[in-house]
């Protein structure tokens, strides 16, 4: 059998380390050795894996060699497969299939971080993610878990986080000076349109329905466009849209909540796992 050399994986921990935070004084506390050692552990790596330097000093500033680039991309990989076999095989009973539900207003925003946090630690489950509006949510029984909108008041399950409802347009649209004002909504159904419309009338602002749809990019790509204004929550407001308030001769709009509910029918670790890392998602 052909024999290849080997590296040490904490080797490659302490290299990587070292060339994240851009010296060896840094790296030694993030590992937790002394810089002697961190020293020494180069040394080693070095003559074990190309016989070459893979640092070069320029003054005080510390930088990787052609050869240490290379190594690099390398040691990333190597760690992240390391983490996952361990993760396999110390946690074999985190196997099988969670279902959640939620408005597609949070994949983006909040569910695309979690769900890749969730899956590099437990990379054997199975993700199903069904995107539907919040009073739809409600009437489904098949779900392991489910993220929803409610009114302040009407909290079910855990609450995850409370919002204000903000109005936003374009930058530079000026359409909050339009009369009537063109409205990008949820459906009918949603009482954030509701809150938005009400808030209105009682104003004697003049407004049109220009747009509506059950998808937050549907909305979004109307509003960014500048064709038309919304109301929804102020963490789903993109960097390219411009929030306007009663400056603007809008409404103050209520704050809305987000919860989590889990079936208690088909609770299970996969489930309750994925639930605390929903609950430390929404935190940020």
């Amino acid at each position: 059998m052909a024999s290849y050399p080997s590296i040490d994986s904490e080797l490659l921990r302490t290299f990587v380390a070292i060339a994240d935070h851009g010296g060896f004084t840094r790296a030694a506390e993030m590992v937790n050795r002394t810089q002697s050692a961190v020293s020494m552990q180069m040394k080693r790596l070095e003559e074990d894996v190309m016989q070459r330097p893979l640092f070069q000093r320029e003054g005080r500033q510390l930088s990787l060699t052609a050869e240490g680039q290379l190594l690099l991309g390398y040691a990333r990989r190597i760690l992240k497969l390391h983490a996952e076999v361990l993760s396999s095989l110390r946690q074999p009973h985190m196997v099988g299939t969670v279902r959640i539900g939620t408005p597609d207003d949070y994949v983006m925003r909040f569910m695309q971080g979690i769900l890749v946090r969730f899956a590099e630690s437990y990379p054997l489950v199975q993700v199903e993610l069904h995107c539907e509006p919040s009073f739809q949510l409600l009437q489904r029984q098949d779900l392991d878990l489910t993220v929803v909108t409610r009114e302040p008041g009407t909290e079910i399950g855990q609450l995850l986080r409370q919002e204000r409802l903000v109005w936003a347009q374009a930058k530079g649209s000026g359409l909050h000076e339009r009369s009537p004002l063109p409205l990008a909504m949820f459906n009918a159904q949603c009482f954030c349109r509701a809150w938005a419309c009400n808030g209105l009338d009682a104003l004697g602002r003049d407004y049109r329905i220009a747009y509506t749809s059950p998808s937050l990019s549907a909305i979004m790509a109307a509003v960014s466009a500048g064709l038309a204004i919304t109301a929804q929550l102020q963490s789903l407001i993109t960097p390219d849209l411009q929030i306007i308030g009663e400056a603007e001769g809008l409404p103050a709009l209520p704050s809305a909540s987000i919860v989590l509910l889990r079936n208690e029918r088909s609770h299970s670790q996969v489930s309750e796992t994925l639930a605390e890392q929903i609950v430390e998602g929404f935190r940020l």
